[in-house]
């Protein structure tokens, strides 16, 4: 998954932090709801206009940031 045409920044939009599509829906409110158990379904159903390819972008974009913090600390 290719998250860098899905996932943005504007520092106009939540204050910079990384959104979905320009939305002000952020990477960190849907890592929140699948960290509290909320299925796909849930939140596609609580915010349509989510797609499940957003939420697989706000995870490989997590994926990556996760890696790319162990490279930086070794």
């Amino acid at each position: 998954m290719d998250y860098r045409s899905i996932i943005t920044i504007e520092p106009g939009i939540r204050s910079g932090k990384p959104c979905i599509r320009g939305m002000r829906i952020t990477v960190g409110d849907v890592l929140s709801w699948l960290a509290a158990g909320m299925t796909f379904e849930e939140i596609l159903n609580d915010y349509p206009d989510l797609t499940q390819d957003d939420i697989l972008a706000v995870l490989a974009f997590a994926a990556a940031k996760e890696q790319h913090s162990h490279r930086i600390a070794i």
